[in-house]
């Protein structure tokens, strides 16, 4: 059965090229549809590709295309879908830009997925860090790019620390308890 929300939160995961958000999102996304929910993941990659393909990747060309991007997780959430945004998102006033347009209309979570840079350039999933190295890479958040940790996220979670499901665990009882679903498994 499912079930519908008035309005729904929009949950906006931050950190590191690597660093596991979408890995995170995909996965309680697909918990919560199992659950009944209506879910979105808004990825870095896919708006890339489709909704946004021309944006780049200075800073105002990243605060333009997240812009863009907090607008859309507006938009699905009030109309009572859980919103799950993966964006590196480097820099700290951008992302209060972001709060700001979203959280007039429906709660804005930040949640940080934190991962130091020595294990993101390890785990390396599409050999962005070793081009970014070599120079064929402009603007590469940690290597030739600033990454401006959250100072207060509404919700650390640590993937270098913490398992792919413990690390999905604490993302998925943190959404059940903001929409009111409460604890799960």
């Amino acid at each position: 059965m499912e079930k519908c929300l008035d309005k729904a939160p929009v949950f906006w995961l931050t950190g590191l090229p690597g660093s596991g958000k979408t890995t995170l999102a995909k996965k309680v996304s697909e918990e919560l549809k199992k659950m009944g929910y209506k879910v979105e993941v808004l990825d870095g990659d896919w708006v890339r590709k489709t909704i946004n393909p021309e944006a780049g990747f200075t800073k105002e060309e990243r605060a333009r295309h997240l812009r863009r991007v907090a607008w859309i997780a507006r938009l699905l959430a009030r109309n009572g879908v859980i919103t799950l945004c993966s964006f590196v998102s480097p820099y700290r006033d951008v992302r209060e830009e972001v709060r700001k347009i979203i959280s007039e209309e429906v709660p804005f979570y930040e949640i940080y997925v934190k991962a130091s840079l020595e294990e993101v350039m390890k785990r390396d999933p599409k050999g962005l860090y070793k081009k970014a190295l070599k120079g064929e890479i402009k603007n590469f958040t940690g290597i030739s790019d600033p990454y401006e940790e959250p100072e207060n996220p509404d919700l650390l979670i640590n993937t270098e620390e913490e398992s792919v499901e413990e690390s999905a665990k604490k993302l998925l009882d943190f959404i059940l308890e903001k929409v009111g679903g409460g604890e799960h498994g």
